[in-house]
């Protein structure tokens, strides 16, 4: 992978689209196909909005998100958008719906390649400690596998969220924040639109959840497709 962007702010409009590297070949999240229980579910058509790629997409590297030259920063919220939270790294993740409790989030930095590094056990979520903490303004991110080789991972069941599930983050200060889904939607790897997904949220504390899905590329034994669930703060 050669994505290398680096970033500033912490609460960036885009700081966290660097978690893309998670979903791409390479050392990111594991992306074989399963030969049981089979392929993972994926997000229903109707809840996805028309992607819009980012600018410089056609240049893209095949299975590699293009990421911005530059991060903007975020404004801080002019008017009141709903809940906000003061800073508190999250601990654990909760979605009802799939069944999904983690036994903790491991932090995602970058490696010295200037790419997020992944989480290292298959059954492990992680969150991107550069960006806004889940509660804050702008998109938190946490990411983690659809499967290994053998088993189903953390976010094997990520595609079967409709909006009105709910994801609660467990915050290392005691509070919960908790996410109200959006919508889901998934995208070609290379044309991953970074403008959308990590778009200026305006003031609102949002969630994006994030891993692999879609078809397995019979090249690379890979899945082409990125799963994106967004997701805000209700309380």
């Amino acid at each position: 992978m050669s994505l290398s962007t680096k970033f500033g702010d912490r609460r960036g409009a885009l700081a966290a689209v660097v978690t893309v590297v998670l979903l791409v070949l390479g050392g990111g999240i594991m992306a074989r196909a399963l030969t049981t229980p089979g392929p993972p579910p994926q997000p229903d058509s109707s809840q996805a909005l028309p992607a819009t790629p980012s600018p410089s997409a056609s240049d893209a590297v095949p299975g590699e998100p293009t990421a911005p030259s530059a991060t903007p920063k975020a404004a801080a919220p002019a008017v009141n958008f709903g809940a906000l939270m003061s800073p508190s790294e999250p601990v654990a993740l909760r979605i009802p719906a799939i069944k999904v409790t983690t036994k903790g989030l491991v932090d995602l930095n970058l490696d010295a390649k200037g790419e997020l590094e992944a989480p290292k056990n298959a059954q492990q979520a992680g969150w991107y400690a550069g960006g806004p903490t889940p509660g804050e303004f702008g998109p938190a991110v946490i990411a983690a596998h659809v499967d290994s080789s053998r088993i189903p991972a953390v976010f094997y069941n990520l595609g079967k969220l409709k909006k009105g599930d709910k994801a609660m983050v467990d915050r290392k200060d005691g509070t919960t924040a908790t996410f109200v889904v959006d919508r889901v939607a998934r995208y070609p790897k290379a044309k991953f639109p970074t403008s959308e997904v990590y778009a200026d949220t305006g003031g609102r504390a949002e969630l994006r959840l994030i891993t692999c899905g879609g078809d397995i590329d019979p090249k690379t034994g890979h899945y082409a497709d990125n799963v994106v669930a967004y997701a805000h703060l209700v309380s």
